[in-house]
């Protein structure tokens, strides 16, 4: 082995040209490679030879020859060889076969950049080519060396973005007539909606043309794309840390390469486009923001946007929607007479229960104080102190009997999250009451709790007719009590015109009401900011990540679309 390292060490290296190395297809990558790739430091014993592997880093020398065979292996078509070089070789085989079989690329070129540490950057260039329709790919990938702890060898750490950064565990490269024809989706009244001039609108776009594309006519064109695998799992969202799961655009396939267009067909939606220029204005003024517009008489979406393109918070978003739970809770309390809008209510400063001790922000009081006053102030501890005469499971009932939270059976036309209300006991149940604990919303869910309030009844948000696919949509038990909706109405309003909703509102019109909120997130100095009201028949609701109290952070972006929406 000694004699064949040394041999090895005295071949030349693909030529560096313009910066970086073209791949030889042949036999020198190869070579090149058994060079670094067997050898082995030698103690030779009267009773045998004994072989101690190499430790530690890889060398740039093994970076060097180990990118060059796998690649070279690659660009001349032979998957089983290149799988050789990594430590997935079933996997990477798989990947390899599939670039060509399944997508159809040709014509292959890889040309290697230079090495940073274990890693290298290489160029993909190639010919995709299906059913007489051909079209050049060009994409930067990379891939770094690793060595095998089990005899030191070097290989490729295998990743399925080796073969594409944009494909992940489970992800396959497909070239053919796409699943899914183009659509063409258009507001109620008909103006056509593009993601240039709606960007939030860029992941509902996808999941629209997913869902719908061959019911609304249209035929399908000729693509190269990333079909998901089962690990793109839509479920995996925001936690309430203020940290995503996936994004959205990591759920539904994502086209690479046209090589032919289809024809769109096209798909009326409920969105306003006039709504929907005025959210997305709104909300790209902020860092973080989400807001949804519904109408509470019917349940339509007028709008949906968020000031991040990936994750939709939305639609999706898993947060701790704070003090505008108190909407739900408040409900419960009236229609078990443990409230009544005009009769005395305690706030203290402090309240507590299940061992934890709750307090107001910056620690106020109402003395002698209206469950009116409370609600208004947003007060937590007029909530906290009835922790007591409930039961663990009646918040999580009157939000899924009245609001139709929390039974994951919305179906608005694309994906969504349908809030969380789990039963909890001590100190998280009491938590819960005031929209913190294990409570989970987005603006969607809270928009519709807001819509529940003024009407009395839950109607299921939806953002595609379901005449369209005759889909059924969710309902509630029941409605909510008639002499507890007249109270929540007149608290709403009042927070909205005399409470801590009404400098935002100021000016906003006659027929209004709203709730302001804030939600705490570990490991954030600012909370996260809530608020949602409505104007007539229009409804909303926003949070602003770590945007502070949200009748300051949230409530302006709320009143400014709902004095444009229409």
């Amino acid at each position: 082995m000694g004699k064949r390292g040394r041999a090895a060490r005295r071949r030349t290296h693909p030529a560096l040209i313009g910066g970086v190395v073209a791949v030889v297809v042949g036999g020198a990558g190869l070579a090149a490679y058994s060079m670094y790739g067997a050898t082995a430091d030698e103690d030779t014993t009267a009773g045998g030879t004994a072989t101690t592997f190499k430790a530690g880093p890889v060398t740039a020398a093994e970076v060097r020859a180990t990118a060059d065979g796998f690649l070279t292996a690659w660009q001349g078509g032979n998957a089983t060889q290149a799988a050789a070089y990594t430590d997935d070789t079933v996997a990477a085989q798989t990947a390899l076969t599939g670039f060509r079989k399944n997508a159809h690329i040709d014509d292959v070129t890889l040309a290697r950049g230079e090495a940073s540490g274990a890693t290298v950057t290489f160029k993909v260039s190639g010919t995709v080519s299906y059913k007489g329709k051909s079209k050049p790919l060009a994409y930067d990938s990379q891939l770094t060396v690793v060595r095998r702890a089990k005899d030191g060898k070097p290989l490729v750490g295998w990743q399925p973005s080796v073969v594409h950064p944009d494909l992940k565990q489970g992800d396959t490269l497909v070239t053919d007539e796409a699943g899914n024809p183009p659509v063409k989706a258009v507001d109620r009244d008909g103006a056509e909606l593009t993601e240039a001039n709606y960007p939030s609108l860029g992941t509902v776009l996808d999941g629209l043309r997913e869902k719908y594309g061959k019911k609304a006519g249209g035929t399908a064109g000729i693509e190269l794309r990333v079909v998901r695998g089962d690990s793109a799992d839509a479920s995996q969202k925001d936690d309430g840390s203020g940290k995503s799961g996936e994004s959205d655009d990591e759920t539904h396939d994502k086209t690479l390469l046209t090589l032919s267009d289809g024809t769109p067909g096209t798909l009326k939606t409920t969105l306003s486009a006039t709504t929907q220029a005025a959210a997305e204005r709104e909300v790209g003024e902020r860092k973080r923001a989400s807001i949804v517009v519904i109408k509470p008489s019917t349940g339509e979406i007028l709008a949906a946007a968020n000031s991040s393109h990936g994750f939709n918070t939305a639609l999706q978003g898993s947060l701790a929607p704070g003090s505008t739970m108190k909407i739900v809770t408040s409900s419960m309390l009236l229609e078990k007479d443990l409230a009544s809008i005009d009769k005395s209510h305690p706030c203290p400063k402090y309240a507590s229960y299940g061992g934890w001790k709750f307090q107001n922000v910056e620690k106020f009081e109402i003395k002698n104080g209206t469950f009116r006053s409370s609600f208004a102030a947003s007060c937590n501890t007029a909530f906290i102190t009835q922790a007591e005469k409930l039961d663990d499971d009646d918040l999580t009932k009157q939000a899924q009997q009245v609001f139709g939270l929390g039974l994951n059976n919305w179906s608005i036309g694309v994906s969504s999250f349908d809030g969380a209300v789990p039963v909890q006991s001590n100190a998280q149940m009491a938590a819960s009451l005031i929209g913190q604990g294990g409570v989970r919303m987005n603006p969607l869910n809270v928009a519709s709790i807001i819509s529940t309030a003024k009407t009395g009844v839950f109607r299921q948000p939806y953002l595609v007719s379901p005449d369209v696919d005759d889909r059924t949509l969710a309902t509630a038990a029941r409605k909510l009590d008639a002499s507890a909706q007249t109270q929540l109405l007149e608290l709403l309003k009042y927070t909205a015109t005399s409470g801590s909703a009404a400098e935002a509102m100021a000016g906003v019109g006659s027929d209004i009401g709203g709730k302001t909120g804030s939600a705490e997130v570990d490991g954030q100095t600012k909370p996260n900011g809530w608020f949602t009201a409505w104007r007539g028949d229009l409804a909303a609701a926003a949070v602003v990540q770590q945007g502070g109290r949200g009748g300051k952070s949230t409530g302006p972006l709320v009143a400014a679309v709902l004095k444009a929406g229409s």
